[in-house]
């Protein structure tokens, strides 16, 4: 089947299937799925929006961990699917679930009590961990805030588990370096410096996004040099050196902002996932200038095609949908209840 028989049969199962079915993307999809979307987003759109549907079946175009997230979040009777089931996330597999209970132990034991906030990229697993000990959940577009709500609850903080997004909020917020912590958690956290998390306000695990560890602050320097009065903007998953060089820093929801606001004639150079700078370069061809700091694409995000989006349409209705065990649901849920709780005030 070629390209233009794959997008015409999903348009027609699309059209037969009305409102019972509802496709979600994340940005970071290619444009032939993106193409197919009902609503397309970053990690906190989306959440607010499965809540919301009424569809019978969601199909969720991004990685595993946001389709677990999306089955948390649907209702009776909805059922959340992925066409890509094998599409991981490697800062999400940095922080098992075992290890993160092992480590958040260990703490207590010290005596060193921690609320910890995941990063949406996590297992359904972490977050049953995290919002058992009333912990909660945040965003690339929210992390500000839910830092914000954590430190305010009176105890350390424990960000998990991206150590760049976790800095960058941090040097937002003003939390002096001198109160902050990367915690060495090998050897199935034996490894921990008890006595340097004691002293710290802001605990951080040592995950990171293997696609924007890409983006140096040189690439920076180098851009600016040879394009002078060029914008730069990244992804606050970059290295604290990335963003402090930058002229702006947020989400993806952030930075697709970012273009739409620049004048006419703007050069803007930005550091994210390939598939949204070229989307973005595409649109407004002809009136700015759009360039990536350097190709980066997510091999993960790319396991999502027109062709299994298809496949998957095509057996719907005996698939075998996304689930969350019951045991695990349950406080997971309540972490990222809590999240859209405080991000919505």
């Amino acid at each position: 089947m070629n390209d233009a028989s794959v997008t015409q049969r999903i348009t027609d199962i699309r059209r037969a299937r009305g409102e019972s079915l509802a496709i979600l993307a994340h940005h970071y999809q290619r444009d032939a799925v993106v193409a197919h979307a009902d609503i397309l987003g970053d990690s906190l759109e989306l959440s607010r929006k499965v809540a919301g549907l009424s569809a019978r079946d969601i199909v969720f175009c991004g990685v595993f961990f946001m389709a677990e997230t999306a089955a948390m979040l649907a209702g009776p009777g909805q059922r959340v699917h992925i066409p890509a089931p094998d599409a991981a996330c490697v800062m999400s597999e940095m922080a098992p679930a075992a290890l993160v209970e092992r480590v958040l132990t260990r703490l207590a034991a010290a005596g060193r009590d921690v609320l910890p906030l995941t990063y949406v990229n996590s297992s359904a697993a972490v977050k049953a961990v995290v919002g058992a000990r009333g912990g909660s959940v945040c965003t690339s577009a929210n992390a500000g805030k839910m830092l914000e709500w954590a430190l305010d609850q009176g105890r350390g903080v424990l960000f998990l588990p991206d150590k760049m997004l976790g800095q960058n909020t941090c040097n937002a917020l003003g939390v002096p370096v001198e109160k902050r912590c990367i915690l060495d958690v090998r050897g199935g956290g034996e490894r921990l410096d008890l006595a340097a998390a004691a002293s710290a306000e802001v605990l951080f695990w040592p995950g990171q996004c293997v696609i924007h560890a890409r983006f140096k602050a040189r690439d920076i320097a180098a851009v600016r040099a040879a394009h002078p009065g060029v914008k730069v903007v990244v992804h606050p998953e970059c290295a604290p050196e990335t963003v402090q060089a930058a002229d702006a820093a947020g989400s993806t929801s952030f930075i697709i902002k970012y273009v739409a606001e620049a004048p006419a004639g703007a050069e803007i150079v930005i550091g994210t996932e390939i598939n949204l700078v070229s989307r973005l370069a595409r649109r407004y061809q002809g009136e700015k200038t759009i360039r990536p700091l350097c190709v980066s694409g997510c091999s993960n995000m790319a396991k999502g095609t027109e062709e299994n989006l298809l496949a998957l349409l095509e057996t719907l209705d005996t698939a075998a949908p996304v689930t969350v065990p019951e045991d695990v649901r349950g406080p997971a849920t309540a972490a990222v209840a809590k999240m859209l709780e405080v991000s919505a005030r």
